[in-house]
């Protein structure tokens, strides 16, 4: 990792190093396929992980570039 100092404050701030597109792609392909079971849980399974099946459906047809930040490594 590189490394900028800020002359404002005079702190380094960290830069993350760009992640390659294979690694974006395998993401996403990654999210298309946990969405896509998603819509196949039943309402048993559903309950289990605490979603009802409106939201479980609400979720499976997000498209693929709506990932919510906290998911994005």
């Amino acid at each position: 990792m590189s490394s900028l100092m800020n002359t404002a404050t005079g702190r380094a701030a960290c830069i993350a190093p760009r992640r390659s597109f294979l690694a974006r792609l395998n993401d996403a392909v990654a999210l298309y396929r946990s969405r896509a079971r998603l819509a196949t849980l039943d309402a048993h399974l559903l309950d289990d992980i605490g979603l009802d099946r409106n939201t479980a459906d609400a979720e499976a047809r997000r498209p693929i570039w709506d990932a919510p930040s906290s998911w994005i490594k």
